[in-house]
């Protein structure tokens, strides 16, 4: 028998993520192909789907190219989309959904496109709905299987979601204290920062706690998924055997303990709370300190080390005034008690970041929230 084609994959990303999803593709033995806003294509096998769904750290969602034809007519986009194989990604009597976006093309009412496409999807298999709200409802929580359909000059590309629910929900985090960062993002962070996993972590301003648990979970090497599914596992024809095979492997890495200090600190005693909530759930309570304290009373753990935090930015949680002292505060943190470490922080304003009186150096831009975001790094001078 001739051997199977690879898969061809594509990781979405957030804005400004693509390089640090590609790095960890290529660290899990995969190969990337090109990276463009917004995503990275790669090819793998079956099992490499599933891998990266379960062990990517930065990335958002997962699809699988399913055809790509041509259409200049809804008769053609008919004809050709009956010719799909639907069946290999949905079940008879479940639900599908689809985002389709449409640009430079004879076809370029999405919501039409998206009812012909379903309607192939019933021509090939019985009982199949159209699930109830909006076609681009990322972060829908049912079990209908998500399709992405992009027409592009009277190009139709059509892809399978194979993550389900959005990557960065992990599935530790339902208490959250104000303006939450995304798993994702904190991730990103911790990634651009070049954390070193046997050095200290330092989070003073830690909310509910996502950069501190998404150190513990790198640093104990527990793969981000390990505790949620994904939509390729309800597939017909999804082999449980190999999914399992693929769990079992990611458990074997897990490290018993982190192998140094995670801290996380913040002056509000509901988001203590709700850190120590979350880091329960995530399974690595035991690997994280939390505290309630305010900045100016934080001692770190002998270094060095790296402070890595989120504070708000005012587009947020109030106006950039009565922040400038708390910036003030946490450069005085850094450059007083941290001489060496290495800093990286989530800003938005310059003004604020001048504050902190510390060389920084942008290391990507995206947003959060939809504010426009970057991640900054410096290294605090040694005594």
């Amino acid at each position: 028998m001739p051997p199977t084609p690879p898969l061809q994959l594509y990781a979405i990303t957030p804005p400004g993520l693509e390089d640090l999803t590609a790095r960890e593709l290529t660290s899990l033995g995969i190969t990337t192909g090109e990276t463009e806003p917004g995503g990275v294509a790669f090819h793998g096998t079956i099992r490499q789907l599933y891998v990266a769904n379960l062990h990517l750290r930065t990335a958002s969602r997962v699809l699988l190219r399913v055809a790509e034809f041509p259409a200049l007519s809804f008769a053609e986009l008919e004809k050709r989309a009956r010719q799909v194989e639907w069946e290999r990604y949905v079940a008879p009597g479940t639900a599908v959904r689809f985002r389709v976006t449409c640009r430079k093309s004879r076809l370029y009412h999405s919501d039409a496109v998206a009812e012909r496409l379903a309607g192939a999807v019933s021509y090939r298999v019985s009982g199949v709905r159209v699930a109830a709200g909006t076609a681009d409802d990322d972060d829908a929580t049912d079990e209908a299987q998500l399709f992405v359909v992009r027409m592009f000059r009277d190009q139709c590309l059509i892809s399978a979601d194979t993550s389900g629910a959005h990557l960065h929900q992990r599935g530790y985090r339902l208490a959250v204290a104000k303006a939450p960062l995304r798993e994702t993002l904190a991730a990103g962070m911790l990634l651009a920062s070049g954390w070193r996993e046997t050095a200290p972590l330092l989070d003073p301003l830690c909310g509910s706690g996502t950069i501190a648990i998404e150190g513990a979970l790198l640093a104990r090497r527990i793969a981000p998924g390990h505790a949620r599914h994904f939509a390729c596992e309800r597939w017909p024809g999804a082999s449980a055997r190999s999914w399992q095979d693929v769990r079992d492997q990611a458990a074997t890495a897990v490290l018993p303990t982190a192998p140094a200090p995670i801290l996380g600190s913040d002056r509000d005693a509901g988001a203590v709370k709700a850190a120590e909530a979350n880091a329960a759930r995530a399974g690595v309570a035991g690997d994280i300190e939390f505290r309630q304290l305010p900045v100016s009373a934080v001692e770190p753990p002998a270094g060095p080390g790296w402070l890595v935090t989120n504070p708000p930015y005012g587009h947020r949680l109030g106006d950039v005034g009565p922040l400038r002292d708390l910036y003030a505060r946490l450069g005085d943190l850094a450059r007083l008690r941290c001489p060496g470490w290495t800093f990286a922080l989530l800003g938005a304003d310059r003004r604020l970041e001048a504050q902190l009186r510390l060389q920084l150096t942008d290391r990507f831009r995206t947003t959060n929230g939809g504010i426009p975001v970057r991640v900054v790094t410096a290294v605090v001078p040694g005594e």
